[in-house]
């Protein structure tokens, strides 16, 4: 079951990941992605392992970002693979068939793509401007997530779509409205005082759309 809120971890230390993971899954957070860039696969085997292990203690699930490998040694639940990363049919090779690959998009072709790809996901974004992501692609906002969750279904193609980039919560109940399955959050959520509230306003958007 792909959960409707994902948590991209953030932080400046590979410390500030894992102190922010905690914090979230505190907070009742089911889904966590390790999202450390520009670090050697050491440090993000370390710190994995250590996220692996909070997870299990939270009973929540950690996707990987960009590593298969990885997320096999630590026993992680899958991986996020972006659209320059390993290919889906490797990930697949390396991880077996019962865990979780998820990718990224920014078009419909993408999309459709992925889908082709046997992805169990399709992050798409980004929905706004974000810092968080060096190579930002085009904006999509509101409307362009409603374009491709229209066009999959006249194609009667179906996956979970999960807007992801800058999402602020405030943005979440017009988000869920264009009829894409959920949404992920980083910043939204590690900047917050009190997280279990914050959660609990998300989860709250995100149940009233799909009543």
């Amino acid at each position: 079951m792909i959960d409707r809120i994902h948590y991209i971890s953030q932080g400046i230390t590979p410390d500030d990941h894992l102190k922010s993971i905690e914090r979230i899954l505190l907070a009742g957070a089911k889904w966590i992605q390790l999202r450390l860039k520009n670090t050697d696969e050491h440090t993000l085997l370390e710190v994995a392992e250590n996220a692996v292990e909070l997870c299990n203690r939270y009973d929540a699930k950690l996707i990987i970002n960009d590593y298969p490998s990885i997320a096999l040694k630590v026993g992680a639940h899958g991986v996020h693979l972006g659209l320059e990363d390993m290919s889906v049919k490797e990930a697949r090779a390396i991880l077996g068939a019962d865990r979780i690959v998820g990718g990224t998009a920014n078009t419909i072709e993408q999309v459709i793509q992925r889908i082709d790809e046997k992805v169990d996901y399709v992050g798409v974004g980004p929905f706004r401007f974000t810092t968080t992501k060096e190579k930002l692609s085009p904006i999509l906002g509101a409307e362009g997530f409603r374009e491709i969750v229209k066009r999959l279904s006249a194609a009667n193609l179906s996956i979970p779509i999960i807007a992801i980039g800058g999402i602020e919560i405030a943005d979440v109940a017009h988000i869920m409205e264009t009829g894409v399955y959920g949404v992920a959050v980083s910043g939204a959520l590690t900047n917050q005082p009190d997280l279990s509230l914050t959660y609990q306003q998300i989860q709250k958007e995100i149940n009233t759309q799909l009543v």
